[in-house]
């Protein structure tokens, strides 16, 4: 247990909110601690648990500037090219493969 306050999934007071929730607001939290924690219980595995931020101490999300647009969309663009064949493909390339389902699949074929 970590000393905070344990509430039961669906039932936290008004005022706390889990990141996902403050993002949904427009907000984040800001560097403030944790106040308190939900607990969803499941049957064979110990409780997921989410982490509550008082709504009234967060702060605005920071806006995109167009610099992260652009390393963004360069970061996006690597997960989609093939380290093998180097085409550029209209899906996201599998991390346990590490290469297109072509050169997967093919490799006699696959121009390196």
């Amino acid at each position: 247990m970590t000393g905070l306050p344990v509430y039961r999934w669906r039932l936290a007071p008004d005022g706390l909110a889990t990141r996902r929730q403050l993002r949904a607001l427009g907000l984040r939290p800001g560097g403030q601690d944790v106040v308190a924690q939900l607990e969803r219980p499941r049957r064979r595995r110990g409780p997921l648990v989410a982490y509550l931020y008082r709504i009234e101490l967060a702060v605005p999300v920071r806006p995109m500037t167009p610099g992260r647009w652009a390393a963004l969309a360069l970061a996006d663009a690597a997960r989609r090219r093939c380290p093998v064949c180097r085409d550029h493909l209209p899906y996201v390339i599998p991390t346990l493969r590490g290469m297109c389902n072509a050169c997967h699949d093919f490799p006699e074929q696959c121009v390196a």
